[in-house]
């Protein structure tokens, strides 16, 4: 074969695909191809539900848009960012193009797969994958990589119903372990220069919600850096609801204190509107200590009236200051 044209929904083969634009056959769902200036992604929910719980597939749409997870590569122990999942993470500033296939059942009489063109997709680029936990092949819980895609441009992708992630069969709430070590993401801003930003500026403007994203995930480790330096134990959970695709994960416990906080990254009402029904949500299917303490963590002070929604639900508002410290901390009892 001497040509193969990617055209969303075509059906090939890894063999196909390898003999037209490069890349080995043999290494794993995440295949590099420096002939053709691309890298190869190939997902199979049923091979990688041999292997424990698998995230792969179409999650529910969010404000950016169409999301496709994909579990990284590492059967057993905590996976790293090395190999299929470095060459992946990479193309957020190599320039190397994502091609996304799903598996399609077997050549017929052989053990060939099929694979079917979804599209062509990016990771996306203010949160490229989250940490998340399932069992490796000796079912022992471990850290995994769910890459996020999005696709990467508006010509279409070649989805359908069955890439649409698959239910959850059963109640599970795990806490998360440590997050690994990797590179800084491209475009990451400190607060100070957030801050030279309007709110209402940041989030209007075209991926002013990628924005709002960043801004949450540095306040988040901010404050969890904060928490720590006085010696609290912080950390998060993985919970998964029988019947729902994906799991929920707070975005941070003070176990020390007892107290669930949510971010958010504009201290806007709809902003707390939103962080107080996923605080509310997360409160009913978690197993702490009687007596938790819910709080929305802000990097501004919001308007009166905002807090005054928050303080009226008993709920805690905790925001950061511009030297760094934080004011609402320490987290009290609720008001009787």
């Amino acid at each position: 074969m001497t040509s193969l044209d990617l055209v969303p929904g075509l059906i090939t083969t890894r063999e196909e695909v390898a003999a037209v634009y490069g890349g080995s056959v043999y290494s794993g769902g995440m295949v590099p191809a420096p002939k053709s200036n691309a890298v190869f992604v190939f997902s199979d929910p049923a091979a990688g539900a041999k292997h424990g719980y698998t995230f792969d597939g179409w999650a529910e749409d969010d404000d950016a848009g169409p999301l496709f997870l994909y579990t990284g590569a590492g059967h057993t122990g905590h996976q790293e960012m090395v190999r299929g999942n470095k060459h992946l993470m990479d193309t957020l500033t190599n320039g190397r193009s994502v091609h996304l296939f799903v598996s399609n059942g077997r050549v017929k009489g052989k053990k060939l797969v099929l694979q079917r063109y979804v599209g062509q997709v990016k990771l996306d680029e203010t949160e490229p994958f989250v940490e998340r936990q399932a069992p490796d092949r000796e079912n022992t819980m471990r850290r995994v990589f769910v890459f996020r895609l999005r696709p990467a441009s508006e010509d279409g992708l070649n989805v359908i119903e069955g890439d649409i992630q698959a239910p959850a069969k059963k109640f599970s709430q795990i806490e998360l372990p440590k997050p690994s070590k990797i590179p800084a993401q491209p475009g990451a801003k400190d607060k100070e220069t957030e801050q030279h930003t309007t709110p209402q500026t940041t989030a209007n403007i075209p991926g002013g919600l990628r924005t709002v994203h960043r801004r949450e995930g540095l306040l988040c480790t901010a404050f969890k850096a904060f928490l720590e330096a006085q010696g609290h134990v912080c950390k998060s959970f993985q919970i998964t609801v029988p019947g729902e695709p994906g799991t929920f994960t707070p975005d941070l416990y003070d176990a020390t204190a007892n107290v669930l906080y949510e971010a958010k990254g504009l201290a806007t009402r709809n902003n707390v509107r939103t962080a107080i029904g996923q605080l509310l949500d997360y409160r009913r299917h978690l197993d702490v200590p009687q007596g938790l303490r819910l709080a929305v963590l802000l990097p501004d002070e919001p308007t009166a009236d905002v807090r005054a929604l928050v303080e009226s639900l008993n709920i805690a508002l905790v925001t950061q200051t511009y030297d760094g410290g934080f004011v609402g901390y320490p987290v009290g009892s609720p008001a009787v």
